[in-house]
């Protein structure tokens, strides 16, 4: 099997760390060629002198270069800055993969990028399926690109469902550990500190996705994410809670069979599965799956009063059009000023419910559409933040 070339958007976030982990135990079948980061530059720089000096991107113009480096010392020595350095190494040529596993919209135009180059792009940015569905599948189209999921759900319905005809899928179920606060009423959930909101009782991630589980945004994310990726309509797409975190999605299919993929809730099982797609080779640092030791396997109807932002956001993708980006969007506003300590835990649905008001329903036919409903979102998000701010004081 021949090396496969392997690009890391977002290599120092939670995804871009598992990928190299599985990367770096199979040097037999993979090299980094590249990586990127939003602004820790420190982290980068390790990573690359680990990885033999491949080259890099530093996303954010603001960010400070590791010690020692000049702006123009960092472009000579394989260093590059700011935003469309992103883009250009997200389509340039020299790579069989392009993981982007950045957080959040912010990694819609490098998917683009790499789709219309031609890459198989392994996602684990949903953001750019959600905001920019339509587009992703046409760059696609275009440039010759694949996509292969590395979301655990959206790998798990792929692995149920490869080699079978679209037509005989009837309906997908995708599954939610319930987050963090899961146990708690939902009038004691809006108090919940940072701490407490980002102590995951199953899964290992980053800290605004732990937040997303926690309510239950990530999923109603995940349903927009499965119905453009699969092509299932609204009304065939359902998510439970199963606390357990094995058993990752289910598909029916039309003579009323059902799969499922199960699992240890870890990242680096699904990353391992794109990175090798369509083959599977052995890992044993993988621990193994115990169904005795992992019983009872539970699961329960999604709470809409417990998870107000779960309805929302799948409201938001069956609206369309600007929708699911402004709930995106919004959604990335509040929790990034609930990280920061500037907002409670119960202000991020207040915030993604009036921006998702404030915009309503407009067409994107294009990118400039979807950045423009993107930005008008954060502009109003970040204005009632600062509205609940002063009615608290």
């Amino acid at each position: 099997m021949a090396v496969k070339r392997i690009r890391i958007l977002g290599s120092t976030g939670s995804i871009g760390l598992s990928a190299l982990a599985v990367i770096s135990r199979h040097p037999e079948h993979f090299r980094v060629v590249g990586i990127s980061a939003h602004r820790d530059a420190d982290a980068l720089a390790e990573q690359r002198a680990s990885l033999g000096r491949p080259p890099v991107v530093l996303a954010d113009t603001g960010a400070e270069l590791p010690a020692g480096e000049t702006a123009s010392a960092a472009e000579g020595q394989g260093w590059s800055v700011g935003r469309e350095a992103l883009i250009e190494m997200a389509a340039a040529p020299g790579a069989d993969i392009v993981l982007n596993a950045i957080v959040g919209a912010a990694g819609l135009e490098p998917t683009l990028a790499a789709l219309e180059a031609g890459h198989t792009v392994a996602l684990a940015n949903k953001e750019s399926l959600v905001a920019g569905g339509d587009l992703v599948l046409d760059a696609a189209k275009r440039g010759g690109g694949a996509i292969i999921p590395v979301d655990s759900e959206h790998s798990a319905i792929l692995q149920c469902i490869e080699g079978k005809s679209p037509a005989s899928v009837a309906a997908l179920t995708l599954t939610a550990s319930g987050g963090s606060l899961r146990d708690r009423s939902a009038t004691s959930t809006a108090g919940a500190t940072v701490e407490e909101a980002l102590d995951h009782p199953t899964w290992s991630m980053g800290a605004k996705i732990t937040i997303d589980s926690a309510t239950l945004a990530n999923k109603a994310l995940e349903v927009i994410e499965a119905h453009v990726l699969y092509r299932v309509p609204y009304g065939s797409i359902r998510a439970v809670i199963h606390p357990q975190s094995i058993v990752h999605s289910f598909v029916e299919f039309v003579d009323g069979s059902v799969l499922a993929q199960l699992g240890l809730p870890n990242m680096e099982s699904p990353i391992l599965y794109a990175l090798h797609f369509p083959n599977r080779v052995p890992d044993r640092e993988l621990r193994t799956f115990d169904p005795v030791a992992s019983s009872p396997l539970t699961f329960e109807e999604i709470d809409p009063v417990r998870y107000p932002l779960f309805g929302l956001g799948r409201s938001a993708g069956e609206a369309g059009g600007s929708a699911p980006a402004a709930f995106n969007a919004a959604n990335e506003v509040a929790v990034r000023a609930f990280l920061g300590g500037k907002a409670r835990f119960g202000e991020i649905v207040e915030v993604v419910a009036f921006t998702l008001d404030a915009i309503g329903y407009r067409p994107t036919k294009s990118l400039e559409d979807v950045l423009a409903a993107d930005a008008e979102a954060r502009r109003i998000a970040e204005s009632r933040l600062r509205t609940i701010k002063a009615t608290r004081s």
